[in-house]
């Protein structure tokens, strides 16, 4: 079969599913472009009851440091409508963001070289 659906039968859609574009409001770009898979984002404190249940959720879910690829998992959106989401979130006040140190050219190239080795 070449995927297509037979004539007449219509593709059912899941009731609960929202588009990804609607939850960030038609933005595919974060506010903030150096947020990273590896950025730790924490809420500041209890979630504002005016933000939309996703945004709320994430705050609920940050309450302590928590990767934003972890956010993406947690909250079941792709990466990329997570950093669109968190990034509102840090420009909104309701979550802080830290970026971790970046780990040296030799250490990378050790860790390179182990993976090589396996």
């Amino acid at each position: 079969m070449n995927g297509e659906l037979p004539m007449g039968v219509e593709p059912v859609e899941d009731a609960t599913f929202v588009r990804p574009f609607i939850i960030t409001g038609g933005r595919a770009e974060p506010l903030q472009a150096d947020l990273r898979l590896e950025t730790l984002v924490v809420a500041v404190g209890v979630a504002d009851e005016t933000l939309t249940f996703e945004r709320r959720h994430i705050v609920a879910v940050c309450e302590r440091p928590t990767t934003v690829a972890e956010v993406a998992s947690r909250i079941g959106v792709p990466l990329g409508v997570a950093k669109v989401l968190v990034s509102d979130l840090v420009v909104a006040g309701q979550l802080t963001c830290r970026q971790p140190a970046e780990l040296p050219l030799q250490t990378l190239e050790r860790i390179r070289d182990h993976v090589r080795a396996l």
